[in-house]
């Protein structure tokens, strides 16, 4: 059993970092659980309570980051309230679109959902594109975060597991 539960935590991880770089993927709570799995199978010698904890706060902030930062991106250029629908009726079709193919839809969809939300309230081009790229550059800055947050989870549960090891040896 124990075997069974690392092999599913090392696959959680793993489907994990791909959530990063695929955002329709719950990323950082599949990384949790990941690192849940393996904790429990060493019945949490290595991993405690603690790191455990840890990780599920960096989990989370950096799930809500990364949702976040779109919509701040999109805040920060001025944007209307259209426009923030816009940018989040345009990541749910690109997450829908990335499914059948056309993996870029997935970033260009909010981008192109705030811009067309912008410029059905105010009319003005200029003004759309440029809400339309500020939400794209919060978009990238939450992606940011998020490989941040993933690699600190992971280096967190190979530092846990790895310098036990090592004192072993040495």
């Amino acid at each position: 059993m124990t075997a069974i539960l690392i092999i599913l935590g090392i696959i959680l991880l793993i489907v994990g970092i791909l959530g990063i770089i695929y955002p329709a993927l719950p990323g950082l709570p599949l990384m949790f659980l990941g690192a849940l799995s393996i904790a429990y199978a060493n019945d949490f010698s290595y991993m405690a309570w603690g790191i455990l904890g840890t990780i599920l706060v960096i989990a989370v902030l950096g799930s809500l980051l990364d949702y976040v930062a779109g919509t701040l991106g999109a805040k920060f250029t001025g944007a209307s309230k259209q426009a923030i629908w816009g940018s989040v009726i345009g990541t749910v079709v690109g997450a829908i679109l990335s499914f059948t193919g056309m993996f870029f839809a997935i970033f260009l969809g909010p981008l192109v959902g705030a811009a067309i939300g912008e410029y059905i309230a105010k009319r003005d081009l200029l003004k759309a594109g440029k809400v339309g790229i500020g939400t794209f550059m919060g978009f990238i800055a939450g992606v940011i975060a998020k490989i941040g947050c993933a690699f600190i989870i992971v280096l967190t549960v190979l530092m846990a597991h790895v310098l036990p090891w090592l004192q072993q040896l040495f």
